[in-house]
């Protein structure tokens, strides 16, 4: 399946590519559960919602189908993920009803957290094996490792809202605070609160968590933050509600290899940095302030 993403449009066409090394040629793939969306190093984006004589460019995402992350973790694209499953839909669609009340809307932001990061944990977690014995017998187990490092770094405020029922998905993580408002003129990031270790311990994996990409300006102050910890990108993972192109192409230049899970892509972000059609501010519909 091959994707555009415009300053207007967001359009997917029918077949599926997979995406081989320039040497060789484009081969078909069988699709399977888990879609993707891969952005390359060259990609160039231009907004523009509103007429103008200048002929308007688009990016251009090729999105393909992998049996599993691992077949494609050796890539130096940024990947964005967007999980096809009926109840990422169905929260996506309760979040953007300007009708729905604020206790609806976090419990809805809560659950849609808790899908994002099951998809953006399959096989990304260490595990440990063994045999355990069963009311009916000795069984071969799997559990998660319990010596390597899990977090979850929420971006406060609506950040707590997307990552809270992390616990439920992940065993014996921690949990980070990180306070980043955004200057409504100028759409500049400001950290205002920062409870990150002073280096992150050794084979981290972080999941970085806030609800809306729109801008770019708070999610790459974010990993500016947590690179200046010792993490590389391949230990983060970044979980959000609804991502825009120029987020994505920000993080995309910045930080390749990165992978983003994302409950959809809206096509354009407004003046004031709002996605459009997005689901409003986040932040304000999660805590009715």
């Amino acid at each position: 399946m091959a994707c555009s993403i415009s300053s207007n449009a967001f359009r997917c066409y029918t077949e599926t590519l997979r995406l081989t090394p320039r040497q060789q040629q484009c081969g078909r793939v069988k699709p399977t559960p888990s879609s993707f969306l891969s952005f390359n190093s060259s990609t160039i984006l231009t907004l523009g919602a509103s007429p103008s004589p200048v002929p308007r460019r688009s990016i251009t995402v090729r999105a393909k189908m992998a049996a599993s992350e691992g077949s494609i973790s050796g890539s130096n694209r940024m990947l964005v993920f967007v999980p096809p499953h009926p109840l990422i839909k169905h929260w996506i669609s309760v979040l953007r009803n300007d009708q729905t009340p604020c206790p609806i809307f976090r419990s809805a932001i809560a659950e849609l957290g808790r899908l994002l990061m099951y998809e953006a944990s399959r096989e990304w977690l260490p595990t440990v094996v063994g045999e355990i014995m069963s009311p009916m017998g000795v069984a071969s187990v799997e559990f998660i490792d319990p010596r390597e490092p899990i977090a979850v770094v929420p971006i406060l405020r609506a950040g707590l809202a997307l990552a809270e029922h992390a616990s439920t998905v992940l065993p014996a993580n921690k949990i980070y605070h990180l306070g980043i408002s955004r200057d409504e003129e100028t759409l500049l990031p400001s950290v205002y609160l920062n409870k990150l270790p002073d280096e992150f311990p050794e084979n981290s994996r972080v999941f970085l968590v806030d609800p809306m990409l729109a801008t770019g300006g708070t999610i790459i102050a974010a990993m500016d933050l947590l690179k200046e910890r010792g993490l590389s990108v391949q230990q983060i993972k970044v979980i959000c509600a609804v991502a825009a192109p120029p987020a994505l192409s920000k993080l995309n230049e910045k930080y390749p290899g990165l992978h983003v899970y994302t409950g959809i892509i809206d096509p354009e972000v407004n003046e004031k940095g709002f996605i459009i059609p997005g689901l409003g501010d986040a932040g304000d519909r999660s805590f009715g302030t």
